[in-house]
């Protein structure tokens, strides 16, 4: 990347996280923000630092969220040990992310997030999908895509 797109990035990415992380705060009032938001750091380094990479894609980014946010909560709810639990979404969320073409490497934290992510993830339910899992996700992408239009080359147009 230039220092022209590296500069944007920087910025989109800064710009990106704190809507993510204001939008969770707001909403959620979450005592846990660090730990819901460690999956959107990982994203937004992604998006944001290797924007032309599969895994940083609109369809990973966001699929790969939901699948692992919905994995996740699934094994808390069905697998009494969180070790366990934690380890079986990882898999499982890997195995559906492949086999949906959506494979995101911060999926992984979501799907570990969903269960150990404590009492006020696990009040949400299957809530955490949508807010903060999807919203989070959308923010990082509309960002992505307005500083997308600094780079030299735009990785969401298809040539």
């Amino acid at each position: 990347m230039s220092n022209r797109e590296v500069f944007a990035s920087i910025i989109g990415a800064f710009f990106a996280t704190l809507c993510a992380s204001f939008f969770s705060n707001s909403i959620l009032e979450a005592d846990n923000m660090p730990m819901i938001l460690a999956s959107t750091g990982a994203s937004a380094m992604l998006i944001f630092g290797i924007p032309h990479s599969p895994v940083s894609q609109p369809w990973p980014l966001v699929g790969g969220h939901l699948i692992s946010a919905f994995i996740g909560i699934s094994a808390y709810y069905l697998i009494p040990n969180p070790i366990l639990a934690s380890s079986v979404a990882i898999g499982v969320a890997m195995l559906l992310m492949h086999n949906t073409g959506c494979m995101h490497p911060p999926g992984g934290a979501t799907a570990v997030t969903a269960v150990i992510g404590g009492a006020n993830v696990h009040e949400l339910g299957y809530y955490f999908i949508i807010v903060p899992v999807f919203f989070n996700a959308i923010i990082l992408l509309s960002i992505a895509m307005a500083v997308a239009t600094f780079r030299e080359k735009n990785p969401f147009v298809i040539d």
